[in-house]
């Protein structure tokens, strides 16, 4: 079996990785607990591709720790608890554990919830990965109990640097290969921040040569470059989120970009529509009142035409929308209006507001001195809410 690339250059201390200065850095926290001996639970978090399953073996190769690998997809409550009680095992004799649990937002409070009493007692040494926000897909009491570090994306040179210092390993396993700067710099682009996804592509480059100088050509037939984007994920909402301010600040350019970022990854085109349905509402009217009309068409055409021609009609809409003028006063009125209704609750009609649709409720006093406008222009001055709100303005 020939071992990967990505597996056979997986570094060994932190002298040997590549990136994430502001953590393994001189002075940086990850670097100083090594130097201490001893290691807090954490959570990792960012891209993939960007050394948070490495480091955790590093971390665990330095104490001389067992390690253990488990995800949070395809791993079980009962895998969790036999490592456990080797890590009870292990506590005895001074040797520490170290539980990487990779995707660690895929399991569930109650599967989270086994961890608890183990982390907070020492027994184990929790290191979870996740590319989400562990803000909203861990448990609170969980977090509290690690440090979470935030991963940066490996740049372009980086990748760079990290093959060309590894080169004469990949050459001893593919002896005669030849890489120019150009072509390295290609891999690293098409890796897309991910030192993993370069190391395949490369790899899969040599796999494909014809002869032993890599062409261009090669890289290319290897792989395109990916979009990283989350439909589930946080990466879904930031991208949406600068679409929605991009047009608010008038700015075409960007709010194209950001939808057509979306649509290449396989957005739903008409939840992009919808979006864009609300702005319409919330960020122009009513200084502009075809805003609203033309992001409603553009809704249904779009749902008639479909992808890949309706990326067209998003352009149009996007352009539109941001230069269009703008007011929120639609928006501000919502939000108003809520928090009344959520702090005064049900607040009764005034009686001469009400229908008096019986005798006796017009006995009783509903409609008495109501001023029909039509008849009596006055009627626009006459109280149209309940006393606790009396003469309350929102617009």
């Amino acid at each position: 079996m020939i071992e990967p690339i990505a597996s056979f250059l997986r570094p060994e201390t932190l002298d040997d990785f590549v990136g994430q200065d502001h953590l393994v850095g001189e002075g940086k926290p990850i670097r100083v607990f090594l130097q201490n001996g001893k290691v807090p639970s954490m959570i990792f978090r960012w891209p993939p591709g960007c050394g948070k399953t490495t480091i955790a073996h590093i971390i665990s190769q330095t104490l001389q720790a067992d390690f253990f690998r488990l995800s949070g997809v395809t791993s079980k409550k009962e895998d969790l608890k036999k490592l456990i009680d080797q890590a009870k095992l292990n506590a005895q004799y001074g040797k520490q554990t170290i539980i990487f649990l990779d995707e660690i937002h895929r399991r569930n409070k109650a599967q989270q919830d086994v961890l608890l009493p183990f982390v907070e007692k020492g027994t184990i040494i929790l290191i979870g990965a996740t590319t989400e926000n562990p803000s909203f897909t861990i448990n609170n009491a969980l977090l509290s109990r690690c440090r979470v570090f935030v991963f940066e994306k490996l740049t372009d040179l980086q990748i760079v640097d990290f093959i060309q210092k590894n080169l004469p390993k990949i050459q001893d396993k593919f002896p005669g290969i030849l890489l120019s700067e150009e072509n390295l710099l290609l891999i690293a682009r098409l890796g897309n921040w991910d030192l993993r996804n370069a190391l395949n592509l490369l790899e899969s480059a040599i796999l494909l040569k014809k002869e032993w100088v890599i062409s261009d050509q090669d890289i290319l037939s290897a792989g395109q470059k990916q979009v990283y984007y989350d439909r589930d994920g946080e990466e879904h909402y930031n991208i949406i989120s600068a679409m929605h301010k991009s047009l608010r600040d008038s700015d075409a350019d960007a709010a194209c970009y950001r939808i057509q970022r979306m649509l290449a990854w396989g957005e739903d085109p008409l939840y992009i529509a919808r979006r864009m349905l609300r702005f319409a509402s919330e960020d122009i009217w009513p200084a502009d009142n075809n805003a609203l009309l033309l992001a409603n068409v553009t809704y249904d055409a779009i749902a008639k035409i479909g992808m890949p021609e309706c990326r067209v009609f998003l352009m149009q809409l996007a352009i539109y929308l941001a230069k269009a003028k703008k007011n929120n006063i639609a928006y501000r009125v919502d939000l108003d209006t809520l928090a009344d209704v959520e702090k005064y609750g049900n607040l009764p009609v005034p009686m001469h507001l009400r229908n008096a649709s019986t005798k006796l409720m017009k006995e009783v006093g509903y409609g008495e001195n109501y001023k029909y406008f039509h008849n009596d222009p006055s009627a626009k001055d006459q109280e149209h809410f309940p006393q606790e709100l009396k003469g309350r303005k929102y617009i």
